[in-house]
């Protein structure tokens, strides 16, 4: 592959990306003024970024999945681990978001600064091995710490992932995109139950959890070996040639989102604890994400209740994750297709998890019951609704710090709803059916609705506001490529 010289930059903004030279197209050119695009290559690079991306980000996110669904599933006798108590198990589960919420930021930042690959693959390396060591946990306190750290691991996956996208891909396209991997969470739910329902029927020298875990481990390890193949940016992705770089990189003048910039930026970080969209973004993920906690944790436990067998409580789990991945898929594609109709899809899918709410709260929870199961599978429609918010919060903000910023609130805000949900269930309430439950999640989806209708109002009025003012195509091209924010930047224009 052909070295390319990178050019001075006076700002620094685009020296700091030239990390591998001898792929680094020099945008230096690119900066000032608009390269015309071919539409057939424009759609060659993006089937190449898709194809290198997609599949494995599917597959990275499904591994974050698949650990925590396996936690759930081994809380349902006689496949336990060293914790039967339902606090502990709440605890257990709870802990695995604290340490989220201790590596999401260094972690991310970690990211903006070095190579992507040479944090991310070491991290996931990690991850894998943490993961597998669960077999040999003896103790409830064991059990703790290996949670802990696991999650610390795993934090840094989902801000890859969105960051990624955010830099790959144009504003229109980040929908589907944002939804593709995330979708990964109810395909390894479907997956995760099938391979438990094997092993759940093993006899061997392990117990059938041991099984599990070592081969999530180990699944985990070789996505790890693939992240050591992660570009940082269109701009050295080795899979493409350098003309395609190029075109990859002149296509995001439009989303005026910027490149990528390792330099960080205080003044980013101020803007985004200020900004209100942000924090209606974190809200709407904290509200709309408790749900997971109680159902990722427990889900299985409390289907169990219905007087359903250990494995047929693990059967129970596909009908959920294939709802959570047609809804994922369904709803990134129609906003991918139609502009501005995230925050009404979002809204739409609050509803049939509301519903589900209600229906295994007050239905009769008599022997094998239809009406709790079908409620159950009716969960699934968080799935599209937390795709949703990770898009609204991806595709609304530019700025490389603002972005690493964002990404990263937003995860403290899914683990904070992922720390919460467990604590909702009280096992001295399962005569009345778990009341505090099912009470506290239909809130927060009323939280959910409210704060993503005020994102929606604030959106719209800023664009036209935008609109109003007299701007020039010159000056738009002129700051496709600044690291600007989205406030700085009256070029840009929000989605929602």
């Amino acid at each position: 592959m052909p070295e390319n010289n990178v050019a001075a930059d006076p700002s620094g903004d685009l020296d700091a990306n030239a990390i591998e030279k001898n792929i680094f197209v020099d945008t230096t050119n690119l900066r000032y003024e608009a390269t015309p695009i071919d539409p057939e290559i424009e759609k060659k690079v993006l089937r190449k970024i898709d194809l290198f991306l997609m599949p494995a980000m599917v597959i990275g996110y499904g591994l974050v999945y698949y650990d925590k669904t396996f936690n759930s599933l081994s809380s349902i006798p006689p496949s336990t681990p060293p914790i039967t108590d339902t606090s502990r198990l709440s605890w257990a589960t709870s802990i695995f978001y604290f340490g989220q919420l201790v590596g999401s930021y260094p972690l991310t930042y970690m990211l903006q600064y070095f190579n992507t690959r040479y944090v991310l693959g070491p991290t996931v390396l990690l991850w894998g091995i943490t993961c597998a060591a669960t077999a040999g946990v003896t103790t409830w306190q064991g059990l703790f710490a290996q949670r802990f750290f696991l999650g610390f691991a795993e934090s840094i996956i989902p801000t890859c992932f969105m960051v990624t996208v955010s830099g790959f891909y144009t504003q229109s396209e980040q929908a589907l995109r944002q939804s593709w991997w995330w979708s990964g969470t109810a395909w390894f739910t479907i997956i995760g139950s099938a391979i438990s329902y094997g092993f759940a029927q093993v006899e061997g020298s392990l117990h059938p959890w041991q099984y599990v875990f070592i081969l999530a481990g180990a699944l985990t390890f070789l996505f790890g070996i693939w992240c050591f193949f992660l570009p940082t940016s269109p701009v050295n992705a080795w899979f493409l040639d350098p003309e395609e770089r190029i075109v990859a990189t002149e296509r995001l003048r439009t989303g005026q989102t910027g490149l990528n910039n390792k330099k960080i930026k205080l003044s980013q970080v101020k803007e985004s604890v200020l900004d209100i969209k942000l924090w209606l973004i974190c809200i709407t993920m904290i509200s709309a994400y408790t749900v997971n906690g109680a159902v990722s944790g427990f889900g299985p436990l409390i289907v169990s209740t219905f007087g359903y067998s250990t494995l047929e409580s693990i059967l129970f789990q596909f009908p959920l994750g294939g709802i959570a991945g047609i809804g994922i898929i369904g709803t990134g594609w129609l906003c991918s297709k139609y502009r501005n109709i995230r925050v009404l899809s979002l809204v739409i899918c609050c509803l049939p998890v509301i519903a589900g709410f209600i229906m295994i709260w007050k239905s009769d929870w008599g022997y094998k019951p239809a009406v709790p199961v079908a409620g159950y599978s009716l969960l699934g429609f968080f799935g599209p609704v937390v795709a949703l918010t990770i898009s609204l919060g991806a595709g609304n903000v530019a700025g490389s710090t603002k972005r690493s910023f964002t990404a990263s609130a937003i995860f403290v805000a899914y683990c904070v709803g992922n720390i919460i949900g467990p604590q909702l269930i009280r096992s001295q309430t399962k005569d009345r059916h778990y009341p505090e439950l099912w009470t506290g999640l239909i809130i927060c989806y009323c939280i959910t609705i409210t704060s993503a209708s005020l994102l929606y109002v604030l959106c719209s009025r800023e664009n036209k506001r935008r609109e109003s003012l007299a701007l020039t195509e010159s000056e738009r091209v002129r700051l496709g490529f600044e690291d600007l924010t989205d406030k700085e930047n009256v070029y840009f224009r929000y989605v929602y």
